[in-house]
């Protein structure tokens, strides 16, 4: 797969986004804890804009990548996006906190102008039986910089502060838009030829997946999940702090469990991807991950919380694999932006409500409950997938 110029490209650019991004997440997170005394509602909001942008503008996002040369819009996305995080250093350095909130937001924006054109790109240069692969091989490289990510992002953090942070990210921003001018130049037919408006080509991309059983179905299950993914995102910290009596830094350990289990679990991904549908690989890992995260929420034990989110870990490619051959199998090549931009914004929007309940219903609430009710939701995310697992449903099926 790495003899593809297409897949190496874009593997390595994405090694450096991963290690800005997660320099970055964790900078903001343990800088505002600091001068907040870790107050939930400052947490919850951090999540809340690093994923609300993905709601607001994957559509919009998704329908200029059908529109825009997938190379260009990559590289400008990048370029934007580290020029984005020199504005926020400036600020900071001018004593302005409230800039780092604001600068993850737009990061996070332009994100959704580059992940539908890579998406692009694989589709026309990548052969079919590769693509789960390929899936398989983003998900592991996640997955590595869910291990080493949290330890770099903290120990430059609590080494140099957040001013050499946010500087670092500039720099990894900057270099991935380098590597990715090295791809070739793109080709016409990466270009939608439609002729109508940008509003009629994007509300043509929600008739299509409203159209297709597939991607319908898919979008229920995204919904449910979503919101059972928002709840506990912001609670992690919570359950170091309360539930195993840590302190915050000790989250990082956490993370890395669970993320070496990723890395695991992608290679065997890998391995075994084109033996099974893309809808079995999801259910089992959402029933897998609703099990984990019920145990979670109930355990005080740190060998017990480490070693379920071991096993969550092994199965979460199981569900990004899924969700991604799915949308790939299931779309037309001039709909693949429209397509990921009209079902993202489904998880995301779910998952950015769920993000703003989560510190109101720990408070209310248990933190154990919390774990409890998103347990349940992702149980019923796989529960509405059942029809699709009865047979094999194509691009061309309609209402």
């Amino acid at each position: 797969m790495l003899k593809n110029r297409y897949v190496r490209t874009i593997i390595l650019s994405r090694v450096l986004l991963q290690l800005g991004i997660w320099i970055r997440n964790f900078a903001v997170l343990l800088f505002i804890t600091d001068v907040t005394n870790n107050d939930p509602l400052y947490v919850s909001l951090i999540s809340v804009v690093e994923y609300a942008p993905i709601f607001i503008f994957a559509i919009i996002g998704g329908t200029f990548a059908d529109r825009w040369r997938p190379k260009r819009t990559m590289v400008w996305s990048d370029l934007l996006s580290a020029l984005s995080v020199l504005f926020v250093l400036f600020t900071v350095m001018n004593g302005t906190w409230i800039a780092l909130l604001l600068g993850t937001f737009v990061s996070a924006s332009l994100s959704q102008f580059s992940q539908p054109s890579a998406m692009k790109l694989y589709k026309k240069h990548v052969p079919n039986e590769q693509l789960q692969a390929v899936m398989a091989m983003s998900q592991s490289l996640i997955a590595i910089f869910m291990v080493v990510g949290p330890l770099i992002g903290t120990f430059i953090y609590l080494q140099y502060g957040i001013e050499v942070s946010l500087a670092l990210t500039v720099m990894m921003f900057f270099g991935s838009a380098l590597i990715l001018m090295r791809l070739p130049r793109d080709t016409e037919d990466l270009i939608s030829k439609e002729a109508g408006s940008f509003m009629k080509e994007m509300t043509d991309g929600l008739r299509y997946v409203w159209a297709n059983r597939s991607l319908r179905t898919l979008s229920a299950t995204f919904a449910s999940s979503g919101f059972a993914v928002g709840l506990i995102t912001p609670l992690t910290l919570f359950i170091v702090i309360e539930k195993l009596g840590q302190n915050k830094q000790f989250l990082q350990w956490v993370l890395m469990a669970n993320g070496a289990a990723m890395l695991i679990g992608g290679i065997l991904i890998m391995g075994i991807a084109k033996k099974l549908k893309p809808q079995i690989l999801l259910v089992t890992g959402l029933l897998v991950s609703a099990f984990c995260t019920v145990g979670v929420g109930a355990s005080t034990s740190i060998l017990i919380t480490i070693l379920l989110q071991i096993i969550s870990g092994l199965f979460y490619p199981c569900i990004q694999v899924g969700i991604q051959i799915m949308i790939l199998q299931n779309s037309e090549s001039a709909f693949i932006g429209r397509v990921s931009g009209a079902i993202t914004p489904i998880f995301m929007g779910m998952m950015v409500i769920g993000m703003s309940l989560s510190g109101y219903l720990k408070d209310v609430l248990s933190l154990t409950t919390v774990y409890v009710i998103s347990s349940f939701l992702l149980v019923i995310g796989a529960l509405l997938l059942t029809p699709l697992m009865r047979k094999n449903v194509n691009v061309q099926q309609q209402r």
